[in-house]
């Protein structure tokens, strides 16, 4: 089975200008300045890729050139699976798992908020289709259903669910499943993922790694090993972006309004997401000026 440990990207789904279709060449661009920086892999169709504005034909376009881009590289793939219909989860997860995906990711159902006993048989029933490992994804603020550290501690008794990307906000419920369970415990938020570590966490799925893979990766190499002072001199200069990053507006408003702000231009949102107010722009100038950027995208 895969041992995930370090920084992971959640990956931003790059569209043309008018946002009609996706930027394949992009895509695989930003990929290689991942790999570049340090990143240790990539997680394509998650929050940050905005899936759920995907049609099927994008969704497996998008899985399908990030492999192609990422594999060559050695980084690891971790492919957003998730829905809140479990056939439909299951269809998506039998996919990634031949297309080469090293993992899936795997969100708790979203509106329809299904009791801990919903929520149990639902990842239950994914992880028993098949041998591809699994990140349970924890994220109530985006889902309105959140797991109990008791549904966890039995989901991770199943030999394919693997990790959980925690985003719930509660350092005492990340604490008690590092504690209690054989899960690799990422962060979901990276203002979370120092704090995190010092309990035992194993690092992060990031947002910022989009603009600053090599300080994420840094932070995570520091940390894991045991270069406390460094992680902290890292964190204590990424923090203030990372915060503004989930704060400003709706992820990913903020990352790839950023990210043109360098130089590094990912096209639009899509509807029913819009473009940010320029309040929200000029926060982000001020904040991306205390920054050395690089320009990290390689064509590919």
């Amino acid at each position: 089975m895969i041992e995930l440990h370090g920084a992971y990207t959640a990956l931003i789904t790059p569209f043309t200008e008018d946002g009609s279709a996706v930027d394949r060449q992009r895509l695989a661009g930003s990929i290689n300045g991942q790999s570049i920086a340090g990143i240790r892999g990539v997680v394509p169709c998650g929050t940050t890729g905005e899936t759920p504005a995907l049609s099927n034909r994008e969704y497996r376009l998008v899985i399908e050139a990030t492999l192609q881009a990422a594999e060559p590289l050695g980084l690891t793939v971790i492919a957003g699976a998730g829905s809140n219909n479990t056939a439909h989860a299951l269809e998506l997860h039998r996919f990634v798992h031949q297309a080469g995906a090293d993992a899936a990711l795997h969100v708790t159902p979203y509106y329809n908020k299904p009791s801990p006993k919903g929520l149990y048989w639902h990842f239950m029933t994914i992880a028993d289709s098949c041998d591809l490992p699994i990140v349970v994804y924890n994220i109530p603020g985006r889902t309105a259903v959140a797991l109990t550290l008791e549904t966890i501690q039995r989901l991770a008794k199943h030999p394919n669910i693997v990790a959980i990307k925690e985003a719930s906000g509660s350092l005492d419920l990340a604490g008690q499943i590092i504690d209690s369970t054989d899960l690799a415990v990422l962060s979901g938020d990276d203002p979370l993922t120092l704090p995190l570590a010092i309990l035992g966490g194993r690092g992060v799925i990031s947002v910022l790694s989009n603009l600053l893979p090599d300080r994420v990766a840094a932070l995570c190499d520091a940390f894991l090993a045991g270069d406390w002072e460094h992680a902290r001199t890292i964190n204590r200069k990424i923090a203030p972006l990372a915060r503004a990053l989930l704060t400003l507006d709706t992820n990913p408003v903020p990352i790839k309004t950023a990210l043109r702000l360098a130089g590094r231009d990912t096209g639009a949102v899509r509807s029913p997401l819009q473009p940010p107010d320029d309040d929200v722009i000029d926060a982000l100038r001020r904040l991306l000026a205390a920054y050395d950027l690089e320009m990290l995208e390689v064509s590919a």
